[in-house]
């Protein structure tokens, strides 16, 4: 009585495992073409393209390298800067002869982590975006972003350049000079030019053809500009105008870029629901963290450089909380990102989740700007 029905299920299950083996014998059939046309050719020509195979897969294999290592990443990075202990603000004089020949006054630590997160994305780690490999995209035919792996370092990078540019440019306009009628620092406006460089150019390139400096030399550029500013700084040869109206433009700045983000973030998850399948998600969560990891870092440097400033406003304790929720959101760091819907329970919506903690944040920012502009 049961053998139509295990007859019905044989011949199911071996159709299925024909259509897999063709499957497999389909995708496999060009390698096999290629080793019978390689094994009947001389020595000279397997020798080369022994040698074009090897150089292919050394290029990719340090190419998944520096696309999965990531050298230096701590959220806690902040901490080795011990900015709790300057106990001084950014361009105040600290010292002085009686002659007044030699002054010292404090070092901006905007300044120098603008420098640091450029030093960690080019130097500590390679610079994806601009790779070959990235630029080639998945086997010529996919951007990388397009995929579901090798390039979240990449929008992580991306995030944390975006608030680095962010600061370089307050820097130049305001931060660096005395109000508007002074002039512009010539270092910090060199390393604005460099940090808003295009991020994704190679040695080599198409429009305009021929030869070009590669991204991550001029962010190098950048990095050197900014320490010799620094350098001034500390010989009291340089100006760093630590008063309330710039330190409450700093913040608008901060919280209308998170802002954009975060609306980047409602409309893919508004829009998509792909959940783990979603292969733009990755792209928008780690962009998004990496400006909250660059932005933490230097909202704390900003507190060390306006500290006079946030003790004649009283602003220690929402300060402390400020920090505390930047800090919060880097704690949500998944395996795989996924999309899916709000209200759904078997895939999570990361996106989501870290809009969320965006917005918590802004607000914060919202709330300083208040106190400071009474």
């Amino acid at each position: 009585m049961l053998d139509p029905i295990v007859e019905f299920f044989t011949r199911v299950f071996h159709w299925i495992g024909r259509g897999i083996g063709m499957v497999i014998a389909w995708i496999l059939w060009p390698f096999v073409a290629a080793g019978r046309w390689y094994t009947r050719r001389g020595w000279i020509i397997r020798g080369s393209v022994g040698l074009a195979v090897l150089a292919i897969v050394g290029f990719y294999g340090y190419f998944i390298w520096q696309t999965q290592v990531w050298t230096n990443f701590d959220p806690d990075y902040v901490e080795k800067y011990k900015l709790q202990e300057r106990g001084v603000s950014a361009g105040e004089q600290t010292a002085g002869t009686q002659g007044g020949e030699t002054r010292t006054c404090g070092r901006s630590a905007i300044v120098d982590l603008t420098a640091d997160l450029t030093d960690f994305n080019v130097n500590q780690n390679a610079w994806i975006s601009s790779m070959l490999l990235y630029k080639l995209g998945f086997f010529f035919v996919l951007d990388w972003d397009d995929t579901p792996f090798l390039d979240n370092k990449a929008s992580f990078q991306r995030g944390i350049n975006q608030g680095v540019r962010r600061s370089a440019i307050e820097l130049v306009d305001a931060l660096g000079r005395v109000r508007g009628t002074s002039q512009i620092d010539r270092d910090l406006q060199n390393a604005r030019g460099a940090l808003t460089f295009d991020e994704e150019t190679w040695y080599f390139g198409l429009s305009p053809f021929g030869p070009k400096t590669p991204t991550p030399s001029f962010y190098r550029s950048a990095i050197r500009d900014l320490r010799k500013f620094n350098d001034r700084l500390v010989s009291c040869e340089a100006v760093f105008d630590a008063r309330a109206d710039n330190l409450i433009q700093y913040l608008d700045r901060i919280a209308n870029d998170l802002g954009s983000t975060s609306d980047l973030l409602r409309q893919r998850s508004e829009n998509y629901n792909g959940g783990w399948f979603d292969t733009r998600a990755d792209d928008r969560f780690w962009f998004a963290y990496g400006q909250l990891y660059a932005y933490y870092g230097l909202l704390r440097a900003a507190g060390a450089d306006f500290e006079d400033v946030i003790k004649q406003r009283s602003l220690g304790s929402l300060w402390a909380t400020t920090e505390q929720q930047f800090r919060a959101a880097l704690n949500i760091t998944p395996f795989i990102i996924s999309n899916g819907r709000e209200d759904g329970w078997v895939m999570p919506t990361h996106l989501a989740t870290m809009g969320f903690y965006i917005l918590r944040a802004r607000s914060n920012l919202v709330e300083l700007r208040q106190v400071l502009d009474r």
